[in-house]
């Protein structure tokens, strides 16, 4: 048995409340390098009771290439727990692994009842509780100044015709709050029940993440009085609003960083960003002298976007105040964090406290694109952005290089970094402002992007689409990712089946989000796995092989992109069969 690979960490992602009476426990070992694992476990005050001589069989849960993962429920009558681990090897040797290491499966070993972990009482104060509803929504994002121009009357000088052109990173259409009000019809019809808006405060940019002021809209989007209405009419229609909060840093016309730029080290800002030096300074030098030219931090190298000091007691009340007035005012029901990493843990838990003060089921979404567990501990973040999940998503079904089992690798990799609750609502996207659309990297295979799609929002986590890919609008990386959403010319067939797609993603929200989960790779490029919840079955296929794949028929096929016979499916490449089995 390999020793080393052998892995458990108590009140983390492998030991923690799932509900109020039950704790998942997980335990990971080296890959086909063990053939049972079993828990043993009791109250540590009744540990005469010999409890310590029982075991209860775990079930081997999510693999990566390297590893196994064993996993299993547990309730305790005195809300309270200690336990230890029971392995044995395909050879018949034994072990018992506890708190002060592994040891052969002896009674003598077994009975120290201070060796073993603990997790010392079910705490329901300190539980990760994520919000009920995010795992039944699918999110739409908008880019307000492309979505939709409702208001001609508010366009910026210079606002060019909607659509006649591909964005430069300087362009104004025109889109707007009206814009968006005007087709929430199209939204509800669509089947979305939650929308993601970049940001839509005041800022001189298209894109608003040089926020100006917090507590204001953009003019050219509109007023407060046209976004209560949005929010509104949503909520009449049974769809959540998430709002972007740019709480890193300011942009340089914020009258915060303006006053530091008159009056230097005597603003009565100056300690509201991170300064070197005074007077505050940006001198254009060649892209290699990045970063030698400025004397105040900034996000990137952006000489416009200065940091802000989140650690200082006046930023934390001004950004907490903001937070609390848009779910006061308006009722929104979610907050994105731009670059959330770069922000201080301390302020993020402050934020966490507040926010869920106003709006306890206020969903708190993190844009991190890396491993993101600090995050995740329950008192920070309900999720994140998922994109490290969805890369691997994107690079078998892009990359014919890449294997079925590779994906599952980097899939099932991303899943163990977290708890259950946060896998649930987890943010999944295959592309955003912030990516090329999936169309131009599928260079206009519409085949392969329904099933990619349909790949995606078959996964466990909140899926999202970004406004536009339903229709197929294509576009390359920021700012050709940001186009004019097509009204008047999208593509009807694949607006149909993204319909079909959400409703399915509904229809089965709790089978995809609490089944359980068995995957199998039939060849390099073909994939099956099923999910199965309270009696439910989905039996999923898909076919990224260069040939067609003749599969048996197990159940009845509820969403199909392939030919079915009486007793199998041939499918086509970029083909896929979802059945109920």
């Amino acid at each position: 048995m390999n020793i080393a690979a052998i892995y458990h960490r108590p009140e983390s992602e492998f030991a923690y409340l799932y509900a109020k009476d039950k704790m998942r426990i997980r335990l990971q070992t080296a890959k086909e390098d063990v053939k049972t694992v079993a828990l043993i476990s009791g109250d540590h005050y009744l540990f005469n009771q010999k409890w310590y001589l029982e075991k209860e069989i775990m079930g081997k849960g999510l693999m990566t290439a390297h590893h196994d993962y064993w996993e299993i429920e547990v309730t305790s009558d005195y809300r309270r727990l200690s336990y230890a681990f029971y392995l044995e090897d395909h050879d018949g040797n034994e072990y018992f692994y506890c708190d002060q290491g592994i040891f052969p499966y002896q009674e003598e070993f077994m009975k120290l009842d201070s060796g073993y972990f603990r997790m010392p009482y079910f705490h329901e104060i300190d539980r990760f509780k994520a919000p009920e509803w995010v795992h039944k929504t699918v999110w739409y994002q908008i880019f307000p100044e492309r979505f939709n121009n409702g208001n001609p009357a508010n366009d910026p000088a210079g606002t060019l015709p909607w659509g006649s052109k591909k964005p430069d990173r300087e362009d104004f259409f025109g889109g707007d709050l009206q814009g968006i009000i005007d087709k929430l019809d199209y939204l509800e019809e669509l089947g979305i029940t939650g929308l993601y808006l970049c940001p839509i405060f005041t800022a001189p940019s298209n894109h608003k993440y040089d926020t100006v002021d917090y507590l204001e809209v953009d003019p050219h989007f509109g007023d407060k009085m046209l976004f209560k209405e949005l929010v509104d009419q949503a909520h009449s229609r049974g769809i959540r609003v998430m709002l972007d909060a740019v709480f890193n840093h300011l942009g340089a016309n914020s009258w915060q960083w303006q006053d530091v730029v008159e009056n230097g080290r005597l603003s009565k800002y100056a300690d509201w960003f991170h300064i070197h030096s005074f007077p505050v300074h940006y001198d254009p030098v060649p892209d290699s002298e990045f970063g030698k030219n400025i004397n105040y931090d900034t996000f990137s190298f952006v000489p416009n976007m200065p940091k802000l000091n989140t650690a200082n007691p006046e930023v934390q009340e001004y950004l907490l105040e903001i937070a609390a007035y848009w779910i006061k005012e308006f009722d929104i029901d979610g907050w994105r964090l731009d670059v959330a990493n770069e922000v201080d843990h301390h302020f993020w838990k402050l934020f966490h406290q507040r926010v869920l003060t106003e709006k306890p089921e206020l969903y708190i979404l993190g844009e991190i694109w890396h491993s993101s567990q600090a995050w995740l501990q329950g008192d920070e973040f309900h999720a994140v952005m998922n994109y490290a999940f969805t890369d691997s998503i994107k690079a078998f079904f892009l990359n014919q290089e890449v294997t079925g089992d590779n994906m599952l690798d980097g899939m099932n990799h991303q899943q163990i970094l977290y708890r259950d609750q946060t896998n649930e609502v987890n943010f999944n996207l295959l592309d955003s402002h912030d990516t090329a659309r999936m169309l131009t990297l599928c260079k206009g295979d519409k085949s392969l992007l329904r099933s990619i799609f349909t790949f995606m929002f078959l996964q466990k986590g909140t899926p999202c689409i970004y406004y536009g890919t339903e229709v197929g609008l294509a576009g390359g990386s920021d700012p050709d990712c940001r186009r004019c959403m097509p009204w008047g010319n999208q593509d009807q067939s694949l607006l149909a089946f993204f319909q079909q797609l959400i409703h399915l993603r509904k229809t089965y929200a709790d089978v995809l989000s609490f089944g359980q989960l068995r995957w199998t790779t039939e060849k390099d490029r073909v994939i099956t796995f099923q999910r199965s919840y309270l009696g439910k079955t989905l039996r999923c296929i898909f076919n990224e092989a260069a040939e067609e794949q003749v599969m048996s028929k197990k159940g009845d096929p509820i969403f199909t992109q392939q030919t079915i016979t009486k007793e199998e499916y041939t499918i086509a490449p970029h083909g896929f069969v979802v059945e109920l089995v």
